[in-house]
């Protein structure tokens, strides 16, 4: 099966992640003066241990707030700090973590004024793992990357270790597999190098929780025993519970439910002994869900109730989210329609509040481990005869990030100066409505088509894994504000849609087999023809009747990789034949280029930026210049001379020369290489090559591009493959995003590389095209159909797509 794809569907085990090697196994006697000196302070932390191993934790957690009160009015700091430390861990036990939060701030605030340095970083630790439980990833980052810079300023390894292993957690509550893996490894050579034995035994639980999200189950299992073997041998109750849940986790996912809920039962009875209901919910929470696959309706949901009260209990947004989720499920299972419903809004409000404050690489990866909530709920509403509302949550459930980009960066080019905020700061964006929803389509004044991968809801995986695709839905709005909605069954196609796009793009990546009669191009184009079938065919009666009225397309994961223009309907017709094609990330961003293009008419630029052939630069190891495109060059002359202006080429089209003409240009044409994953800076994948300077090695990268302020009506990228990028729940995150986001509302990109001579060709007509109609997509009509005239394989001109604003 090629480039096997999957969608995310429940999700139990991340339910079972736990934090790992950085609190102790349970709290210890704090350091108080002998039994001859003590004073009434220091009884009343002996009073409260003795009190809280007697499981009154009321009682010891009253008797150490006493003690508290009376060392700060004898101003005694030392035993201050002690207490705070106990408060603030007793209170992370019984899962009351706003209260160790706030304890830990007290705790912060005195070291600081001490200058207590260690004690400042055992404070930032434990507030950055309460921040991380609660869901306020941001903080928690903040707080430990302060706390690290400590530890190494103390050459505290064992401490440096734990705040790495912090660090892994938060990455893999992000969806930042990778990431949490390096954190991981390093902290466990660090705990192998100073002996601590605790934090291995942690480590060894939280990789194989990463080997979970690769569906190594075997060398996850492999990790978790080894894990739970240590922590057998030693008593270490804690980590022993998050073993046996994490290896319930591993069997579930390959449907060995029996399997699974007897090592979450062994697991809840740990929990129950150390009243710990973050445990005690993870347990009963999987065990729940298992029971929904041998089909014990009425267990489950008495189970998933039980796991949904603990989460609640104990703040942990992250864990109340997935157990309403699983609550949500089993009651859709159940047929429950409309309390599933419920279930489920309530958990996407929980959701989306987890993504506030993040960076915008850190919201696209956590929203890619929260996507199966959205599917569920979208197959809900169609269930309930509700496809309007279903629509409403496809929409909620894509490109959000990319919104709240486009939001701030609309906000922030209409307020005056003063007015301006922060641009780390992302205003909250409220998702569309089908009242908007009929707006923009009305506004657009196009008819917009939006598809929806479902999966197969049986699907268990970890972390970002997905199910198969069985089901697509459709809807079809029109400029009216009329909405259809039809579904296709996946299921009865010989070939699954994503091994159709894989062997699709695969002739599409091979220049070499480039035919040039007409009837050799229907035969070898023949998938084009099924998935025509697939995303075309049940909503024909619905498109338009006239070829110049516009159809915005908005894909979801691989679709973004079909080239809908060269899609053949079974007269033997291409899509672009019959209809003028767009291609949109979602309904919302369609609104907010809109905005932007509405915002430039006020700046109202001339100039008009061409670069073709620039002196190109140097890539690999050992360095290798990229090779010269003199057809390239050839391209930009011919629109130069069309748009009446000179164009930039050889050693005068420099990287700092292009992005300072970017920045006052109302058309911007790069005809050059375009590099996907060759060349990467930052978390953004897609790079443009032009000349190197003595101060730049000449690639523009979309990581710089994304934080350019451009004023252009259009950019054209005239390159390889610069309409491709990391394909994510929030769209295809590369160049075309970037540009996007710098405030350009038209893009034009291609899904693959061009030969020189149609590319051209294309780009020449385009531009004479939209120099008499300035419509964008009805020139990239004309310009794909003048090519197609000459050079009818479609690779040669199917290629280019227009994103965004007409």
């Amino acid at each position: 099966m090629k480039n096997k794809i999957y969608l995310t569907a429940i999700a139990s085990a991340i339910l079972l992640i736990t934090p790992i090697a950085v609190l102790a196994a349970g709290i210890q006697n704090p350091t108080i003066t002998s039994p001859d000196v003590r004073s009434p302070a220091d009884e009343l932390v002996q009073t409260g241990l003795q009190q809280f191993r007697a499981q009154k934790f009321d009682l010891a957690i009253a008797s150490w707030q006493q003690a508290l009160n009376l060392y700060q009015q004898q101003k005694n700091s030392k035993g201050a700090i002690n207490v705070l430390e106990t408060l603030a861990e007793a209170s992370k036990m019984l899962g009351k973590y706003e209260k160790a939060i706030a304890y830990s701030q007290q705790l912060l605030a005195l070291a600081q004024s001490l200058g207590d340095r260690r004690t400042e970083a055992n404070a930032l630790g434990n507030l950055g793992n309460n921040y991380r439980i609660v869901g306020n990833y941001a903080k928690a980052l903040e707080v430990q990357n302060q706390g690290l810079v400590i530890r190494k300023e103390l050459n505290d390894q064992q401490g440096e270790g734990q705040v790495l292993a912090s660090l892994g957690n938060i990455h893999y509550d992000l969806g930042n597999y990778n990431i949490a893996a390096n954190f991981f490894q390093r902290s466990l050579e660090i705990a192998k190098a100073v002996g601590n034995g605790n934090g291995i035994i942690f480590l060894l639980n939280s990789l194989g929780a990463i080997a979970g999200t690769q569906e190594e189950y075997p060398q996850a299992i492999k990790y978790y025993q080894e894990s739970l073997d240590d922590a057998r041998k030693i008593g270490f109750r804690e980590a022993e519970g998050n073993a046996l849940n994490n290896i319930g986790s591993s069997y579930h996912v390959q449907r060995k439910y029996k399997e699974a809920i007897a090592y979450y039962s062994q697991a809840l009875t740990v929990a129950k002994e150390l009243t710990n209901p973050r445990m005690e919910g993870a347990a009963v929470g999987g065990m729940g869900l298992a029971y929904v696959f041998l089909e014990e309706y009425d267990k489950a949901l008495s189970l998933q109730e039980q796991s949904w009260q603990l989460a609640k209990k104990i703040g942990d947004r992250r864990l109340e989210a997935m157990t309403l989720s699983n609550w949500g499920y089993t009651l859709w299972r159940s047929q429950k329609y409309a309390e599933a419903e419920q279930k489920f809004l309530t958990s996407l409000n929980l959701l989306e509040s987890l993504r506030s404050n993040l960076s915008d690489g850190d919201k696209v990866s956590i929203f890619d481990t929260q996507l199966h909530a959205f599917n569920l709920l979208q197959q809900i509403m169609v269930a309930q005869g509700k496809p309007e509302e279903a629509l409403e949550i496809a929409e909620r459930g894509r490109a959000r990030a990319f919104a709240e980009l486009l939001s701030r960066r609309v906000s922030s080019s209409s307020a005056p100066k003063a007015d301006q905020k922060n641009d780390s700061i992302i205003p909250s964006l409220a998702s569309v409505s089908i009242a908007d929803i009929r707006r923009i389509a009305k506004q657009q004044n196009a008819v917009m088509v939006e598809y929806s991968l479902i999966a197969d809801p049986s699907f268990i995986g970890q972390g970002k894994l997905k199910g198969e695709f069985i089901k697509l839905y459709i809807w079809v709005v029109q400029p009216s504000g009329a909405i259809a909605f039809r579904e296709v069954d996946l299921k009865k196609i010989n070939l699954s849609i994503m091994d159709l796009v894989a062997d699709i793009r695969s002739l599409f990546n091979d220049a070499n087999g480039i035919v040039r009669d007409p009837k050799d191009v229907l035969d070898k184009y023949a998938d084009l023809k099924q998935l025509h079938t697939i995303l075309i065919q049940p909503i024909q009666d619905l498109l338009p009747k006239e070829a110049n009225t516009r159809v915005i397309f908005l894909p979801q994961g691989l679709l973004f990789l079909v080239p809908f223009a060269a899609l053949i309907n079974p007269k033997n017709e291409f899509l672009i034949e019959k209809h003028t094609v767009q291609i949109a990330p979602a309904i919302q961003v369609l609104d907010f280029t809109h905005q932007l293009s509405q915002q430039l008419q006020k700046v109202n630029l001339q100039e008009v930026l061409i670069v073709g052939n620039p002196t190109m630069p140097s890539l690999g190891n050992p360095l290798t210049q990229l090779p010269t495109l003199l057809g390239a060059e050839k391209e930009a002359k011919a629109i130069a001379s069309l748009m009446n202006t000179t164009f930039l080429t050889g050693d005068n089209a420099t990287k700092v020369e292009v992005v300072n003409k970017m920045k006052s240009a109302r058309f911007v044409h790069l005809a050059t290489h375009g590099l996907l994953e060759e060349y990467r800076k930052g978390d953004i994948p897609g790079a443009i090559a032009l000349a190197p300077s003595s101060t730049d090695d000449g690639f523009l990268t979309a990581s710089e591009i994304v934080t350019m302020r451009l004023n252009a009506e259009m950019v054209v990228l005239s390159a390889c493959k610069t309409g491709q990028g990391l394909l994510t729940g929030d769209g295809v995150i590369g160049l075309s995003r970037s540009l996007i986001t710098a405030g350009v509302p038209s893009v034009v990109v291609s899904l693959w590389a061009v030969p020189d001579d149609p590319t051209a060709l294309l780009m020449t007509e385009f531009y004479k095209k939209l120099q008499t109609e300035p419509n964008k997509a009805q020139a990239i009509r004309h310009a794909m159909l003048a090519t197609k005239a000459k050079y009818p394989d479609p690779l040669n001109w199917a290629a280019f797509t227009l994103i965004g604003e007409n």
